[in-house]
């Protein structure tokens, strides 16, 4: 897709500028949150035993429950642990066609999971050994790798701490 440029580009720096400005306040006089987190995240995909085996037997998320879906019959609805009591959830809704991903208002651009170093070296070789295409840490973007899942969800693989982004500390 293409990028803004010129007098384009500068008017949105300028604009994300102001709202920074308007919006983002200093930790120290930010209030929580409302909630207490994301129970889970419940995504679609297109093949359920396919997606047990990317997630659990492939990346390492324990599958902790598989059942009916609730509001429709013969679609399973699954959990993975994600870890610090996050669960990732899918769906899958048979005879549906699922168009492939495509990046547009209302889809998943990527999910960030954090991770280790050392975990990030792990996946980054298994990753390397599987032959599975991935984008990062080559592209300026040392502290992450990128992958699609077998439905086409973005997957970064973040070296970063739990609330912070690049070194700054964003939430207590």
């Amino acid at each position: 897709m293409p990028q803004p440029e010129g007098a384009e580009l500068d008017a949105i720096r300028a604009k994300r500028d102001e709202l920074r400005e308007q919006y983002v306040k200093p930790l120290e006089e930010r209030g929580g949150s409302p909630t207490r987190g994301v129970h889970h995240i419940a995504l679609i995909c297109k093949d359920v035993e396919e997606t047990i085996r990317f997630y659990q037997e492939f990346l390492g998320f324990p599958l902790v429950e598989l059942v009916e879906n609730r509001d429709y019959r013969g679609s399973s609805h699954f959990f993975f642990d994600l870890g610090s009591k996050n669960l990732l959830g899918f769906f899958d809704f048979p005879g549906h066609d699922h168009p492939a991903f495509m990046e547009t208002i209302g889809a998943v651009q990527h999910l960030a999971l954090s991770i280790s170093p050392e975990r990030f070296d792990e996946i980054k070789a298994k990753l390397d050994e599987a032959g599975i295409e991935y984008l990062g840490p080559d592209r300026g973007v040392e502290d992450s790798l990128y992958i699609r899942d077998p439905n086409g969800v973005g997957i970064e693989f973040y070296r970063e701490v739990l609330g912070e982004f690049e070194g700054t500390t964003l939430i207590k």
